[in-house]
């Protein structure tokens, strides 16, 4: 008997054993609260294929497993102390747990894949882990550089924010066993620029751009990591101005230093640069139009909707 998809739930506490009840408050609380986007995405790809409800079901879980274990490591590894407006795990459980439970999400995504039996799923998975580790091994090591480019920063966007939308394109496609290489190109292009959109927006909420979510305010200029759109900002600025940046604890004394105008027009430039990334985005779906069989057009009218959303926080 196939699952239901209908309000997907991806985790349950029946998924974990019963004999760890802290490991299953630690996830009670972890999942709640979360928008599943990725299980989304891996849902809204799979309608258009030929997939059985429990392949869609397994990615859309693995997805969210992986997503969440990352969490629980960068939120220890940036000592982090809200996610989701809630106390985070390695608070609340200590580091230990949220380690340990971070290595449990992964290790039971692999015996799922597993189970599942499609080798190149598994290993596609894995790379795409590894990716994410590197990301953060990468990143971890700028935290506190002040002199963090652009460049720098995508590799590190590329191998975390954007290896998870990638495997999102690309996975039901494996699932299905298409290995079609035009496809799966296209596909992992346009999840590598919807990746970098996705976190450039959210690197603007630190500055209260757009910020619908009320995402607190310099967040990650506080704990000594440049983002994408502070790196833009001070694209040729001397180094004098660099350390008072650093220092500062408002909004408002950022803009005061760099001043408003520049802030302003930075911002400008930088919606016109992902504004560009867009039209690659469109230009390469249009691509994968022509390269889709004539059963699977359909898939071309909703991924056509996502940049805009992702990068203009419009719904």
């Amino acid at each position: 008997m196939q699952k239901s998809l209908k309000d997907l739930k991806v985790y349950s506490s029946s998924d974990f054993p019963s004999y760890l009840p802290k490991l299953n408050a630690l996830y009670d609380d972890l999942f709640s609260g979360g928008k599943g986007f990725r299980s989304k995405l891996i849902q809204m790809v799979s309608r258009h294929l030929s997939l059985k409800n429990e392949a869609v079901y397994l990615l859309a879980q693995t997805i969210e497993f992986i997503h969440n274990a990352s969490l629980l490591h960068d939120d220890l590894v940036d000592r982090s102390s809200l996610r989701r407006n809630k106390t985070t795990a390695w608070l609340k459980y200590t580091p230990e747990y949220a380690v340990l439970a971070g290595d449990y999400l992964l290790a039971r995504v692999m015996v799922n894949l597993s189970e599942f039996g499609n080798i190149r799923l598994i290993q596609y998975t894995a790379e795409m882990i590894s990716d994410l580790l590197e990301g953060e091994w990468i990143q971890d090591s700028l935290v506190g550089e002040w002199n963090v480019t652009l460049e720098q920063l995508n590799q590190v966007h590329n191998l975390k924010t954007a290896s998870l939308f990638k495997w999102c394109l690309r996975a039901p496609f494996v699932a299905q066993e298409t290995y079609d290489e035009d496809i799966h190109q296209l596909l992992d292009e346009m999840g590598g620029l919807l990746g970098l959109l996705f976190q450039r927006s959210d690197d603007l909420l630190d500055f209260n751009v757009r910020n619908y979510e009320g995402k607190a305010i310099l967040g990650d200029l506080k704990s000594g990591y440049m983002n994408s759109f502070a790196a833009f900002l001070l694209q040729d600025c001397e180094e004098a101005l660099r350390l008072k940046f650093k220092k500062a604890q408002s909004l408002d004394e950022v803009k005061l230093l760099v001043t408003p105008d520049l802030f302003e027009r930075r911002l400008q430039e930088f919606d016109q640069v992902n504004q560009e990334s867009i039209d690659l985005y469109l230009h390469l779906m249009e691509q994968l139009a022509q390269a889709l069989p004539e059963k699977e057009q359909g898939l071309r009218d909703d991924l056509i909707k996502l940049p805009h959303p992702l990068y203009w926080r419009k719904r």
